[in-house]
């Protein structure tokens, strides 16, 4: 191939080439117990009919002539250089790893988490400023999409960051996005790779915010709803960013579902999914809910939105409402207590939001006042079978489901009764029997005594 280890390795992240196991590696390395990287020959003949080669030997010889330039103080020349600089797109690579659409999507979660990561790292010579610009743009285009077609499924809060899950067109996607605090000097990861992938998953995952958008209905790029005209590129891209504001959609007309014949089994289980989604679309409905500076403004305003409630923030660029609006229900805050509350509104702590939403169902809110000790925020991820550990907690919230699954169907069973009750017709009449007679002697022996 003619190329450097450098190159070599680019090229092979980019075409998705990895290196395998022999199954006889001394026999492959000819006795030797050196250790090496073996490739698929198929592998590396592939490979060397990449156009995207010829753009790697261009831009070795743009640098060569940039230093050159440079060197000789010709800052016209340098500056034509940078006009001319080679560049290469990955849109054919993309196409070509991913032929179909559902196949994009079983490898978007490596995708997401690499972005969202990318999205809060600090500028520098590898990372640079419109690389970390494109994973920030591309996350909150995705985040939109969540909320609009309230995909999202469960979320958890760990250590490790807030792990999310989304069913999109039949595929469970899940994914990790760390806290919001400030990141660092890392020097223990090689950015150099990992800029390689990311370069990659960007141009993936515009693919994919593009098809999204178009199956519901949303213009692309995103467009606010209500937006002035009198206002700049970076203003609209802080709204977008801050998740505040639905997004403007297509008009189109909407087409009558076809009549199918559905079995009962998957009528059931359709039913069952169908009220579980009609739970968690409608879990905040009529909510308007104030979020403090110290809240997780993203992961709430995602959660919020997607249930059908309003939320807004201090210094919010697309705030609806204000922090002293009389119409808003719940103030989020993660401190021990407030100077000034309001008696017409509701305050809870964040976790009370993540769990309602995993529940899919507002729970008692004394567990949950400010500087009260939270109860254990467990995972949705991990399911209840039977012969293995379940917290006490998990114990006590499903006995209050089964209780209140109970109270809902008694009035139901009794409404049916009632309706068969009546419905019998006067011919029949069904009277209490006896299965035995009655025994003479045993009568009077219970009178004697």
């Amino acid at each position: 191939l003619q190329l450097n280890l450098k190159d070599f390795r680019r090229l092979c992240i980019l075409k998705g080439i990895y290196p395998h196991e022999p199954l006889h590696k001394k026999k492959v390395n000819k006795g030797s117990t050196e250790n090496r990287v073996y490739y698929y020959v198929k592998d590396i003949n592939f490979l060397a009919s990449e156009p995207i080669i010829n753009k790697f030997r261009e831009y070795k010889i743009f640098l060569r002539k940039l230093k050159n330039a440079k060197a000789k103080r010709e800052y016209d020349r340098v500056r034509r250089l940078y006009a001319r600089k080679p560049r290469y797109q990955l849109d054919r690579i993309v196409k070509e790893r991913y032929p179909t659409f559902a196949s994009a999507l079983r490898d978007l979660d490596d995708a997401l988490c690499l972005c969202f990561a990318f999205a809060t790292l600090p500028h520098t010579k590898t990372i640079t400023t419109s690389l970390v610009n494109s994973c920030r743009r591309l996350t909150a285009e995705f985040n939109h999409y969540l909320i609009e077609s309230q995909t999202l499924s469960k979320v958890f809060i760990s250590i490790k960051g807030i792990y999310y899950q989304a069913e999109i067109m039949g595929e469970r996607i899940t994914w990790i996005v760390g806290h919001d605090r400030g990141v660092g000097h890392v020097s223990q990861v090689d950015f150099a790779v990992m800029t390689t992938f990311v370069e990659f998953y960007i141009t993936m995952l515009s693919f994919v915010n593009f098809r999204l958008y178009q199956s519901i209905g949303l213009f692309y790029p995103p467009q606010i709803v209500f937006l002035s005209n009198k206002i700049n590129e970076e203003e609209e891209a802080e709204k977008i960013y801050s998740l505040a504001r639905p997004l403007a959609k297509q008009v189109k007309e909407e087409e009558p579902l076809p009549d199918m014949d559905i079995s009962s089994e998957i009528n059931s289980e359709f039913a069952e999914r169908f009220n579980d989604m009609e739970k968690k679309n409608n879990l905040f409905v009529n909510c308007k809910f104030w979020l403090n500076r110290e809240t997780p403004k993203d992961l709430l305003a995602i959660i919020i939105r997607s249930c059908g409630g309003g939320v807004s923030w201090e210094n919010c660029p697309a705030a609806f409402f204000n922090e002293n609006d009389a119409s808003i229900t719940h103030q989020v805050i993660d401190r021990p207590f407030l100077s000034n509350t309001n008696i017409n509104r509701f305050y809870v702590q964040p976790q009370w939001v993540v769990d309602c939403f995993n529940l899919r169902r507002r729970l008692p809110l004394e567990n949950y006042l400010p500087g009260a000790v939270l109860p254990p925020h467990l995972s949705p991820f991990v399911s209840d079978t039977s012969g293995e550990y379940i917290p006490p907690e998990r114990i006590a919230q499903l006995k209050e489901l089964v209780e209140g699954t109970i109270k809902g169907n008694h009035g139901n069973f009794l409404n049916i009764n009632k309706e068969q009750n009546n419905s019998k017709s006067d011919e029949f009449r069904v009277e209490e029997g006896k299965t035995h007679k009655e025994n003479v002697q045993k009568s009077i022996d219970e009178k004697v005594c």
